[in-house]
C-alpha cells in the first residue's frame, strides 16, 4: 500500500498542487495529513487527489468548522492524535512534536508521523520509524517536500517538491 504524507501547506497552492500531482503520479491509496493546511479553499487542490484523505489540525488551522465541512468531501480531519492501522502497521499521526519520543518509545507503534517543525525528520527508535514529512508550503526552509511510505515494508522516501 502506498502512502502519501503531507504537512504544512500552509495555503501554498503552488506547491500543493506539485504535491497532489506527485502523489497521483505514485499512485497512492490514502493520503495522511499532518496538519496546518490553514484555510478551508486548500480542500480545492487536495480534492484532486483521487483517494481518501485522513488528517488532524494544526496549530495554525483557525477556521476549523469550515476545513472539517470541506475536508468532509474528500475524507476527514479531526483533532489530533490520530491512530490508526494499515497493513498490520501500527500508525500514530500528531502534529506539535511534543508526544512523538513517548509514542516512539512505548512500542504500541511501527511508524509515528508529526509536522508543525517545517523540518523533514526522518529516523528509526527501536522498530519504529519517526517522520516528519517537512513543509509542503516552502515558506521556512526553502524545501518543499511531503513523503511516500510503502506498507507493509515501512519503505519511507521524501518528495522534493
Amino acid at each position: 500500500m502506498r502512502i502519501g504524507v503531507l504537512s504544512d501547506t500552509h495555503d501554498h497552492l503552488h506547491y500543493l498542487r506539485r504535491a497532489v500531482e506527485a502523489l497521483n503520479d505514485l499512485q497512492v491509496e490514502l493520503v495522511l495529513h499532518a496538519g496546518d493546511y490553514v484555510a478551508p479553499f486548500v480542500v480545492n487542490a487536495l480534492s484532486h487527489l483521487p483517494c481518501r484523505l485522513l488528517g488532524i489540525f494544526g496549530n495554525n488551522d483557525g477556521e476549523r468548522l469550515g476545513l472539517a465541512r470541506r475536508l468532509s468531501e474528500i475524507g476527514q480531519v479531526q483533532v489530533q492524535p490520530l491512530f490508526l492501522e494499515l497493513e498490520g502497521c501500527r500508525i500514530a499521526m500528531v502534529h506539535e512534536p511534543e508526544p512523538v519520543e513517548a509514542f516512539a518509545h512505548s512500542g504500541l507503534f511501527d511508524l509515528v508521523i508529526y509536522g508543525h517543525t517545517h523540518q523533514q525528520e526522518l529516523r528509526a527508535v527501536g522498530d519504529c520509524i519517526v517522520l516528519n514529512p517537512g513543509e509542503v508550503c516552502g515558506w521556512l526552509t526553502g524545501n518543499p517536500t511531503c513523503a511516500l511510505i510503502t506498507l507493509p515494508e515501512k519503505q519511507v522516501e521524501i518528495l522534493r517538491l
